[in-house]
């Protein structure tokens, strides 16, 4: 790579010209879908900008309230909620709003509504904030084809139905994923420039891997298929070098770096945990909307995590994402359980 070279290039491609230029393909469309996503991209530079100086801002620590799952709410946790609520909000093509930190789904008023409905986690891995791991946000957005009144129905829809699913984490770097359905780039923020540059286009996520991501801590609780590929993934029987562990326990840092290395992460339901840990709306459905369009599967344990229809915003669900290969040999693990029984 010549760093010098591209110091000097103007050509850049921002994530607004990346999506201009996406939505000049498509003469019908009036411009909704960038205006809104120009906002959420302002609500992950003004996070990123957060994180960076939090401890210097004394924004580390708890803010003293428990969110809707019952963990204690940090500083940074509260101030990102409300940056995308009124980032979203203000964009004025908005309708339905689900956020982690919120128990209710939010009906934006009538005057400022759009079409579109986004569910969020604004600060997911917030527990490792005091530690300086990589953090992020996640979301996912759906569109709503009528003009009804907003009802909970608009969002509890199948992961299959969004229109575009992304993720920001903050890290060594600044650094946005996204699909809005046709291939999976990842952009940078230049910090000098204040803008998002386009540093991975058309990821693809290799069709086997090497890795495998996990809390091992909850072994002694899975069911057996879980069991059975981790053993295999630890002592394979064919030959081959074993797999390496992974966790780094913030889905967006874990999940990224499955995306561009291959492999699998996997949340598994367990004896404690029978339906999982991770939200189905805004954790398990953006995350395997990238993966999809990526070239790679998500599994639950039963079906293909996009096809699962939520019944509750904050639901939980098992998942196994990653490499296309990875995750049919999971999917075998679990058939041929289901046959013993």
């Amino acid at each position: 790579m010549d760093h010098a070279a591209d110091a000097h290039r103007t050509d850049l491609m921002t994530i607004t010209r990346f999506v201009l230029n996406e939505q000049s393909k498509y003469p019908e469309s009036r411009g909704d879908f960038t205006i809104l996503l120009s906002h959420i991209v302002l609500g992950c530079k003004f996070v990123c900008t957060s994180v960076n100086k939090a401890g210097l801002a004394k924004l580390i620590g708890l803010a003293g309230e428990t969110n809707i799952q019952g963990e204690e709410q940090k500083k940074l946790d509260v101030l990102s909620n409300e940056v995308f609520i009124k980032a979203l909000v203000s964009s004025g093509r908005t309708r339905v709003l689900v956020s982690e930190e919120d128990e209710n789904a939010i009906f934006v008023e009538s005057s400022k509504r759009g079409r579109y409905c986004v569910v969020f986690d604004p600060l997911d891995g917030s527990s490792n904030i005091d530690c300086g791991v990589s953090i992020g946000t996640i979301f996912g957005i759906y569109m709503v084809k009528d003009d009804h009144e907003p009802t909970l129905d608009d969002v509890l829809q199948p992961g299959k139905q969004m229109v575009a699913a992304g993720y920001c984490m903050y890290g060594s770097s600044c650094t946005l994923v996204l699909s809005t359905g046709t291939g999976v780039n990842g952009f940078t923020l230049d910090p000098s420039l204040g803008e998002f540059i386009l540093t991975h286009p058309d990821i693809k996520i290799p069709k086997k891997g090497k890795i495998y991501s996990v809390n091992e801590g909850n072994a002694k609780n899975w069911d057996a298929p879980t069991a059975a590929y981790v053993e295999k993934c630890k002592f394979p029987k064919d030959g081959s070098s074993s797999k390496s562990l992974r966790y780094i326990g913030s889905m967006v840092a874990d999940v990224h770096r499955t995306l561009l290395y291959g492999g699998t992460f996997m949340y598994p339901a367990d004896k404690r945990n029978p339906n999982g840990k991770l939200r189905v709306l805004y954790e398990v459905f953006p995350m395997s909307f990238l993966i999809e369009k990526a070239g790679g599967q998500a599994f639950t344990g039963k079906q293909r995590a996009l096809d699962l229809v939520p019944t509750k915003i904050h639901e939980r669900s098992p998942v196994f994402l990653g490499s296309y290969d990875e995750i049919e040999e999971i999917k075998a693990l679990y058939a041929a359980e289901g046959q013993k029984k």
